[in-house]
């Protein structure tokens, strides 16, 4: 049986390998002085780049209306669109603050309520 040993200097007892290179003088003397000024001493690093959070709808294109949602998008443009959109999610929230009142629904379930509907809007394409 062969037995192998491993020195800084290389592989000693038949491994056949081409490996001699002399580990401990490699980053000594003038290597060490010239590698170590081409270095910076401090490096600074940049502030990661952060995407904005996109507010997507993960229903976009499915739901019973989300065609006549994309047709009525065409049709009048997406700003006046958006605007629609917008003055009928005001109202519909109007709507739901005014059933909480009368109900006397404190703050919190308003909210969920909200919430809830914008769900419902999302599944059923209304947010296309």
């Amino acid at each position: 049986m062969a037995v192998a040993s491993i020195s800084a200097t290389g592989v000693k007892g038949g491994f056949g390998t081409s490996f001699m290179g002399e580990w401990g003088t490699s980053m000594a003397g003038e290597d060490y002085t010239v590698l170590s000024r081409s270095v910076p001493n401090q490096v600074r690093v940049g502030k990661p780049v952060k995407m904005p959070p996109m507010m997507k709808n993960v229903n976009e294109g499915k739901g019973l209306f989300a065609p006549a949602v994309v047709v009525a998008r065409n049709l009048i443009g997406k700003k006046r669109f958006n605007q629609l959109r917008g003055k009928a999610i005001a109202l519909h929230s109007q709507v739901i603050t005014e059933f909480c009142k009368s109900i006397g629904a404190d703050a919190k379930q308003r909210q969920g309520l909200i919430r809830l509907a914008k769900k419902n809007g999302e599944k059923l394409g209304f947010l296309a």
